[in-house]
């Protein structure tokens, strides 16, 4: 939220102590007695089973056993980031980090978060949810009770409430909410009125978004008339940051009560996110649909607290917001903001006028007990009556089953519009027909189900492109008002390229696609490089630099460690990649391009340099070389070069999954990790060791049976005893 710069937050040390009317607070909060904690953790019957990689595997008695255990278990492994999670989940982060955490609790309160969880969670939260959304805040809650010195005064407890609103404050942000808030209150960016629609006019407008290319995430399915085994596959291979609160963490999960998961999944999540079970199993991608309307307020000039309706002047509800903020030591402030609340939603004021908001997964705190649905989901009508459910605001699934289906959803809760307005542009405020009410049921997801090529896949692509047949969903099938996104990423048609040539798909064939390094040659990326070097002459350049022009133009694509033109090419792309579908001018590849061939020169001597020698998988100690790049099937994403010349590999690739079926259910599982089970505790033996593995592209075995799990212990125990 680079641009979501809050004016009324005076983060000046000096001005607070002129100002001084705001609540200064010189003493924390008491530490509420930990023994409370403990001795609730002695209802719940579960063992947690380390392997000897370090992966926890929960097994309760119930559900709620393992609930429990997991949040145990991941609060054993990576407690920071399952703290700061919940704090901001509260909107307290700031009065723990300070000022730079003031946005983020301002935007919990802009959203209503709790205000939808109070008003919500009785009636609309299920009990068996409830409990295991407090059983999984009660493993956390153990934990901290026996680590005081890791505990914020601010955290304890964590309850129910606390998990339920995670998913209604972050679900959000995987369509880019906190983006299109930032670009609001930014006056650089354009803020177009959508014009009336022409009365007369039966022809529907057409969404065009700005082309969009996501960091990534990819899913394929193979049904078993495809696959030369006669097995259904699934590639399990979501790209996130590979630290932080949205990187994957490994977790086995399994009750008596037909809980029996594998996967991974979020900090402040009880359930796995993506994985599978004996049955069945799903990827997740990021879909970016027009979830997210804005509407211009016309104010009354009599009164600001008025704004015009159907001709009418309204009131707004008005809503105070307070954020404790840590200023110095134990010196904290206390801020405070109306928020004004309209008939479509909470008000953001800017300098170019006043601007109410609306969006899917408002008031929705339906998400946990969607998720536990596609848990504990045994066949496909199961998985889709949770689809059925409406209650995730978006994210893709590409679905597989031991009876041999497979299937893309495109899911989302697409807002129940009136047709002919482009909604993705600001909306009039004074119509009251532009504020829906409801999302389209389920019959109008796009969704490809069993295709007679027998692949499924996506990769951030849209929905009519998610088979190398015929067969997918069409867009004319579908209101333009739902707002599909149209673009097309380099990972999509290198999956199709590789794959629809085989009329049967090996083993080998499937993991050696989803190594892919390779840009395809009518990609975004290339379109640009070849369009630069096609433009460039060379005119004004050193010697150096033409030299390296006419090098860069023998780049045969890949992105192997050992391509000694990948790293030259990767960075010259780095604009177009930034860009994400969006034009970028000739001049700004030209600047990129001379700054890859001084950073090369500079560190590495020359700008020919093995790709692996720059790009760089690195974590405590290690540090390898790596292949594969930005929105390439082997997906790694780097920051800056750091004063080696060296770019760190920080996000893209991480936890992934390859699994097979047969009619009689699981056959095979074999699962691969970025760093280990442990990535925050440099003292452990699983802090970093599976990098190894991870940059060499293989896999190991998923332990899933509990037989194969005995002769794999490293620790077993029972949190509570």
């Amino acid at each position: 939220m680079k641009y979501l710069s809050l004016k009324w937050i005076a983060f000046s040390v000096g001005y607070l102590l002129v100002v001084g009317t705001l609540a200064a607070y010189l003493t924390l909060p008491k530490m509420p007695d930990g023994q409370g904690f403990i001795a609730k953790a002695k209802q719940y019957d579960v063992e947690v089973i380390r392997d000897t990689l370090g992966i926890p595997h929960i097994y309760g008695k119930k559900d709620v056993d393992t609930a429990f255990g997991l949040g145990y278990a991941q609060s054993e492994d990576d407690f920071k980031t399952l703290q700061s999670v919940l704090l901001a989940t509260r909107g307290t982060l700031a009065a723990e980090v300070g000022y730079k955490a003031a946005k983020t609790d301002f935007v919990v309160q802009f959203m209503g978060v709790w205000d939808t969880v109070n008003a919500h969670y009785d009636l609309e939260v299920p009990e068996n949810i409830k409990h295991i959304a407090q059983a999984y805040a009660d493993g956390v809650n153990l934990y901290a009770a026996e680590n005081p010195d890791k505990v914020s005064r601010y955290f304890l407890p964590a309850t129910a409430k606390d998990i339920i609103a995670g998913f209604t404050f972050k679900t959000p942000m995987f369509y880019g909410f906190d983006k299109i808030l930032g670009n609001l209150v930014n006056p650089d960016q354009p803020h177009e009125l959508a014009p009336v629609p022409d009365a007369e006019s039966k022809q529907a407008w057409l969404w065009q978004p700005a082309q969009s290319l996501p960091v990534g995430s990819q899913g394929i399915a193979i049904a078993p008339q495809r696959s030369e085994d006669g097995l259904t596959h699934l590639l399990v291979n979501s790209h996130q940051p590979l630290t932080g609160p949205v990187a994957w963490y490994e977790a086995r999960l399994h009750s008596e009560e037909g809980w029996n998961m594998v996967g991974s999944t979020f900090p402040g999540a009880p359930v796995i996110i993506h994985g599978h079970n004996e049955n069945l199993g799903w990827a997740n991608t990021v879909n970016k649909p027009d979830l997210v309307d804005i509407y211009k307020l016309t104010i009354n000039p009599d009164n600001d607290n008025q704004y015009l309706l159907d001709g009418q002047w309204q009131d707004f509800q008005i809503k105070p917001a307070s954020m404790l903020v840590k200023l110095l030591g134990p010196i904290r402030w206390t801020f405070t903001k109306d928020i004004k609340i309209s008939q479509h939603g909470p008000v953001m004021e800017t300098d170019h006028g006043l601007y109410a908001l609306r969006w899917a997964g408002m008031n929705n705190v339906k998400t946990l007990e969607f998720m536990f649905a596609t848990n504990k989901a045994s066949n496909q009508t199961e998985f889709e009556s949770a689809l059925k459910l409406n209650a995730m605001p978006s994210i893709n699934f590409v679905y597989a089953d031991k009876d041999g289906n497979i299937a893309h959803y495109y899911n989302a809760m697409f807002p129940d519009r009136i047709e002919g307005w482009q909604w993705d542009k600001i909306l009039p405020g004074d119509r009251s027909e532009l504020i829906w009410q409801d999302y389209r049921d389920f019959s109008f997801m796009p969704k490809t189900v069993n295709p007679k090529t027998g692949l499924v896949y996506n990769a951030n692509n849209p929905p009519w492109d998610a088979t190398d047949g015929s067969d997918d969903a069409q867009p004319v099938q579908y209101p333009a008002s739902m707002g599909i996104e149209t673009f097309t990423t380099n990972r999509a048609l290198q999956i199709e390229a590789r794959l629809a040539p085989y009329e049967k798909i090996s083993q080998p064939l499937f993991k050696d696609v989803k190594y892919d390094l390779v840009y395809h040659p009518q990609s975004n990326q290339i379109q640009y490089l070849n369009e630069w070097m096609h433009k460039e002459t060379g005119i004004g350049f050193t010697d150096i630099e033409n030299e390296a022009l006419y090098f860069l133009r023998h780049w045969n694509l890949s992105t192997h460690a050992s391509n000694t033109r990948a790293a030259l090419g990767v960075l010259t792309l780095a604009p177009v990649q930034k860009a994400r579908g969006k034009k970028v001018e000739m001049e700004t590849i030209t600047k990129a391009f001379k700054e890859a061939v001084a950073l090369l020169v500079k560190h590495h001597g020359n700008f020919s340099v093995p790709y692996g020698d720059v790009f760089r998988h690195k974590h405590g100690d290690k540090n390898l070389p790596i292949s594969g790049g930005p929105d390439i099937l082997r997906a790694v994403y780097g920051g800056d070069a750091d004063e080696q010349g060296q770019i760190k590999n920080i996000a893209g690739d991480g936890f992934m999954m390859f699994v097979a079926w047969d009619k009689n259910g699981l056959l095979s599982s074999e699962a691969s990790h970025q760093y280990g089970s442990a990535t925050l505790d440099e003292s452990s033996p699983h802090f970093n060791d599976q990098m190894e593995m991870f940059v060499e592209q293989k896999e190991r075995k998923v332990l899933f049976d509990r037989a194969d799990l005995e002769k794999h212990v490293e620790r077993r125990y029972r949190p509570g005893f």
